[in-house]
C-alpha cells in the first residue's frame, strides 16, 4: 500500500511553504501594484480530476476573489492501469492551463503558486508533462508531496473548524489521493485568517478517479459500493488508534471535495449549485445516510440529470461517497461541516501571510472566497 502517514509538529501552526512567482509581463505587474499595495495573487491546483484557478487581492485580514476558473480534465484517466499520463488527458489539462495563464495575465497577477498533485506525483511521465506545461503556457508547476498537500488543505479550511469543539478531522477527497488530517483547535492569530494546527495526517493513494476505474462508476451495485468502502477502511485501519483520537464525539468532520458539496447540495434540495448555501453547511449523520441511500437507487442517467451532479461527476460520485463513508466509519462523529474551499485558498493564505500583508492586525472583514459569479468549482 502506498499510503503515506506522518505526524506534523504537535499543536504547531502550519509553516508557510515556499511559493513560486509566475513569469508575468512587467507592465501587468506595475498596473496591478498601482491597484493594490500588495498586488494580485493567483493559485492553481492541478489535480487528478480537476484544474482550478483562484485570483484574489488581499483585504483587511483575508482576501477577496476577483476571478476563478475550474474545469474537469481527468488528468489521471487510465493512470492506474498504465502508470502514465495519456495524451488525451495531458491535452485537456494543457488547454485548461492555457486559459489559466491568460486569465492571470489579464488580471495582472504579480505573485502566484501553481501546484500539481497525485497524478503528476505518480506518473512516470509526470516530469515530462510539467516541462510541456512550462513550454506551452509559461507556467511552472510545483509537484508537491503529500504532506504539503495536506497542509495546504488544512490552511484553506481552517476558518471552518468549530471553535467550540476540540478540533476536527478534515478529509480532502481528490481524484487520485485522499488526505485525512487531524486538526486541533484553530488558532486566531493577528496575521490573517485562523491558523490550522495539524496534529497528525495520513494520505491514502485512492481518489474518485482511481477507485471508480477499479470498481466501475456507471453501474454500482450495493455489493460493489460496500467493497469500495471496505477497501478504503483497510487503508485507514489503525489510524484512529495510532493518532490517539479517543473521543470522536468531541470532534467534528470537515469535508472538502466535489463529493461532499454534491451531497450537501442534494440534501438542501438545490435546483442549481449555490456556494453561499453549501460552504460552511452542517450535515448530520442521518442527512448523509439519506443522500447516499438515494444516490444508490439512482440510475446513471438520473445522476446525470441531477443538477448537483451532472454528466462530469455522475460516474465518480458513488466512489467519492464510498471514501466518505469509510472516513465516517473510522471517525464516527455526529456532524460534518462542508467546505467548498481547499488547496487554492490555502496557497493564497500562505503567500499573503509570508508577504506580511496582514501584519498591521486590522479588523477582519470576513473570509470571502466566493468566485465573483458564484459558480461552483468543478
Amino acid at each position: 500500500m502506498r499510503a503515506g502517514t506522518g505526524d506534523g509538529p504537535k499543536d504547531q501552526p502550519l509553516a508557510a511553504q515556499p511559493c513560486a512567482t509566475s513569469a508575468l509581463p512587467q507592465d501587468r505587474r506595475a498596473e496591478s501594484r498601482s491597484a493594490s499595495p500588495h498586488g494580485i495573487y493567483a493559485a492553481i491546483d492541478l489535480g487528478t480530476n480537476n484544474c482550478r484557478l483562484l485570483i484574489a487581492r488581499p483585504t483587511a485580514r483575508s482576501f477577496r476573489v476577483v476571478d476563478a476558473f475550474s474545469r474537469i480534465v481527468r488528468l489521471g484517466e487510465g493512470l492506474g492501469a498504465s502508470g502514465r499520463l495519456c495524451d488525451g488527458a495531458m491535452e485537456r489539462a494543457l488547454g485548461a492551463l492555457e486559459i489559466c495563464a491568460t486569465k492571470m495575465e489579464l488580471r495582472g497577477v504579480t505573485r502566484a503558486r501553481m501546484v500539481a498533485t497525485e497524478a503528476c506525483r505518480s506518473a512516470v511521465n509526470g516530469e515530462d508533462f510539467c516541462s510541456q506545461v512550462e513550454a506551452r503556457t509559461g507556467l511552472t508547476l510545483e509537484v508537491v508531496d503529500r504532506r504539503t498537500e495536506a497542509g495546504l488543505a488544512a490552511t484553506g479550511c481552517a476558518p471552518l473548524v468549530d471553535p467550540s469543539c476540540e478540533g476536527a478531522v478534515l478529509f480532502d477527497i481528490g481524484g487520485g489521493s485522499t488526505e485525512v488530517v487531524w486538526l486541533g483547535r484553530r488558532s486566531a492569530g493577528d496575521d490573517g485568517p485562523p491558523r490550522a494546527r495539524i496534529r497528525s495526517w495520513v494520505s491514502l493513494p485512492v481518489g474518485v478517479v482511481s477507485l471508480s476505474e477499479r470498481h466501475g462508476g456507471v453501474k454500482v451495485s450495493p455489493d460493489v459500493f460496500h467493497t469500495m468502502v471496505d477497501e478504503v477502511c483497510a487503508m485507514l485501519d489503525g489510524v484512529r488508534q495510532s493518532w490517539g483520537v479517543r473521543a470522536p464525539a468531541r470532534l467534528h468532520l470537515l469535508g472538502t471535495s466535489g463529493t461532499v458539496t454534491t451531497v450537501a447540495g442534494i440534501h438542501l434540495g438545490l435546483d442549481r449549485y449555490d456556494r453561499a448555501r453549501v460552504d460552511g453547511a452542517w450535515l448530520g449523520a442521518s442527512h448523509i445516510e439519506q443522500v447516499v441511500d438515494r444516490l444508490m437507487t439512482m440510475s446513471f442517467e438520473e445522476r446525470v440529470a441531477n443538477p448537483c451532479i451532472g454528466a462530469q461527476r455522475a460516474d465518480l460520485v458513488l466512489a467519492g461517497c464510498a471514501i466518505m463513508e469509510a472516513v465516517r466509519r473510522i471517525f464516527p462523529a455526529d456532524r460534518l461541516r462542508v467546505a467548498d474551499r481547499g488547496l487554492r485558498e490555502g496557497m493564497l493564505v500562505q503567500m499573503m501571510r509570508a508577504d506580511g500583508v496582514w501584519r498591521n492586525g486590522r479588523a477582519a472583514d470576513g473570509y470571502n472566497a466566493t468566485p465573483p459569479n458564484g459558480s461552483r468549482p468543478a
